[in-house]
């Protein structure tokens, strides 16, 4: 199983928020130029955040993002399925999905995919937006001068 760009961008454009937000509102401009990522491709996935609560736009001159909570409050698998939608394996396992399998009753695999489905969302719930902060100010104070977001 492989995130695609969405989840991948959309935590790194969430912790660059985090890491500069105290200078006042993130522009998708600074973002997209420290990130490598296109703006165009960078407001998609920041209105998803917003939608999701994740984040908070501040409109005018001086506007841009912020986070809508604590960095601590922020979880990684929150940012993740808010961009990815559910992260099980197959649809058999989600909770989300509104499809049957015919196999369910008798299937020996059914529960590789649902143990597989909560240890990924177990992983990422794990971290918070301020544990990815904090590694992210450890590496800078490392002296790495190629640390990466």
């Amino acid at each position: 199983m492989k995130l695609s760009t969405k989840g991948r961008y959309g935590v790194r454009a969430i912790l660059d928020i985090a890491l500069n937000q105290h200078t006042g509102p993130v522009t998708i401009h600074s973002i997209a130029e420290r990130q490598g990522i296109s703006e165009r491709y960078l407001e998609q996935l920041l209105l998803t955040l917003k939608k999701n609560n994740l984040i908070k736009s501040i409109r005018g001159f001086q506007g841009g993002y912020v986070l809508n909570d604590e960095p601590q409050a922020i979880r990684v698998g929150d940012v993740v399925r808010a961009l990815e939608g559910s992260l099980a394996p197959v649809d058999c396992v989600d909770k989300n999905s509104h499809q049957t399998c015919d196999r369910q009753a008798f299937c020996a695999t059914k529960m590789v995919w649902e143990d597989l489905a909560n240890a990924i969302n177990k992983v990422l719930d794990s971290y918070t937006i301020e544990d990815l902060v904090l590694e992210t100010k450890r590496l800078q104070e490392n002296s790495y001068d190629n640390y990466c977001i």
